[in-house]
């Protein structure tokens, strides 16, 4: 299986940098609440400065969602929402150890992190213009389909696995108790995106060592290498491969 952005992607967005982190053996009795309040804290620091809008992060995706003829106040990143419910709720809500800390780490970041069972995807996942075919799951277990045109994560079997790219992901491949294998996908298009989603995913590296052991890999993705190809499970305590 392959993860990648659809060249034509790339090329409307050119200063998009995607993280990536590939981890096995993830359960729902980890803990890292400790590693989960460190990045809340965090956000609700530099929440205090000013709210979400003005975040140089936040302000990039209000562009793109405009450049795809979307109101970015109606239909906000997945940061941009946390952040607002952070701000406002001064709470997150709990739904799984490994991602009430990826969303405590797109918050910390104000960078979109999506969180996927790969076990239900399936073949290759691309971020691309959907065609308007593809079935998206809601959370309520509805079926959708995306607009033609509209961003989407689709697998090789025709299923979109986000709406309006890092707006709204599928509840079919949301983690649940019993997932196992997962793939991290942080995505950012800000002046200084490069160096903080490489943070981001060093970052995570560390965080899910300390609760579920090593990841099977990571990686950056930019438009020079722009792939990321998924390995095989990998025995508990194998280093990360880069």
């Amino acid at each position: 299986m392959r993860f990648a952005h659809s060249a034509q992607l790339r090329a409307a967005y050119p200063d998009l940098f995607a993280g990536v982190v590939q981890a096995t053996g993830i359960t729902a009795t980890a803990d890292v609440g400790e590693r989960t309040a460190g990045y809340l804290a965090l956000a609700r620091q530099r929440l205090a400065g000013g709210t979400e809008s003005t975040f140089a992060e936040i302000q990039a995706w209000r562009r793109a969602y405009t450049a795809m003829g979307l109101r970015p106040t109606q239909y906000r990143c997945a940061a941009e929402a946390l952040l607002r419910r952070l701000r406002l709720d001064g709470e997150l809500p709990r739904l799984h150890p490994l991602v009430d800390l990826c969303n405590a780490v797109s918050a910390a970041y104000a960078i979109p992190v999506a969180v996927l069972d790969l076990d239900r995807v399936d073949g290759d996942l691309t971020v691309r213009l959907a065609h308007g075919d593809e079935e998206y799951v809601t959370f309520a277990g509805d079926t959708e389909h995306p607009d033609p045109g509209e961003v989407t994560y689709a697998d090789a079997a025709g299923r979109a696995h986000a709406r309006r790219w890092v707006n709204r992901q599928s509840g079919l491949s949301a983690v649940r108790a019993e997932t196992s294998s997962v793939l991290i996908v942080a995505e950012a298009l800000h002046a200084d995106a490069e160096p903080a989603v490489t943070r981001l995913v060093a970052a995570l590296v560390t965080d899910l060592t300390a609760g579920w052991g090593p990841p099977v890999a990571s990686a950056v993705l930019t438009s020079a290498a722009p792939q990321f190809t998924v390995r095989a499970a990998t025995a508990p305590g194998q280093a990360v491969t880069p």
